[in-house]
């Protein structure tokens, strides 16, 4: 993250520069998770592929471990729900450029985003999703999958903070959220 905002790291408030540390960060907290039922299908399907979190919930306990290896920041995302069921969802994160980051759910797919800074307020604007073939990255329109991306994360102590992700199609309108409020802790 710091190489992809450059000189904006420095506007993060201490939370999130915790968040995105270089090194190993677990974030603690909870989650609420929703999306129209007419999403389930298809959902199931991108779970398969290792994307995204195909059950709804609220408060759902949910533990973020990140490390950093090589040029990539590896997610490990544990959600565990009140009947025990237990979903992970993983992914990691590379630098693409000047304010681009991409995050591939898979050693495929991808998506690319743009981060910035305002207010003191992270944001991220989706660009597109991506196909990884070897050296090549196939773009693929947003409004062609599961529509535009936006991410906003907040600090609302030293070290804790907010988020919110969407997902807007601009036919079917708000497909997919999830939001939170964690703590964030060095590991290292």
């Amino acid at each position: 993250m710091e190489q992809a905002l450059g000189p904006d790291w420095a506007q993060l408030p201490p939370a999130l520069q915790l968040h995105y540390r270089f090194g190993t960060t677990i974030d603690t907290g909870y989650m609420d998770i929703v999306y129209p039922r007419f999403m389930q299908p298809l959902l199931n399907l991108l779970r398969r592929f290792g994307a995204l979190v195909h059950r709804t919930g609220e408060c759902v306990p949910t533990v973020v471990e990140k490390t950093v290896a090589g040029e990539r920041q590896y997610w490990r995302r544990r959600i565990t729900y009140p009947d025990g069921k237990v979903i992970c969802f993983n992914s990691f994160w590379v630098c693409a450029g000047p304010r681009q980051l991409i995050e591939f759910v898979n050693p495929v797919l991808g998506l690319q985003m743009t981060p910035y800074v305002q207010d003191r307020r992270l944001y991220y604007k989706g660009v597109r999703f991506v196909a990884k073939l070897g050296p090549w990255l196939l773009p693929i329109p947003e409004w062609l999958v599961l529509g535009h991306t936006t991410i906003v994360e907040e600090a609302i102590a030293e070290n804790r903070f907010v988020m919110d992700f969407r997902l807007t199609h601009p036919l079917f309108g708000e497909v997919f959220r999830y939001a939170g409020e964690f703590e964030a802790a060095a590991s290292d």
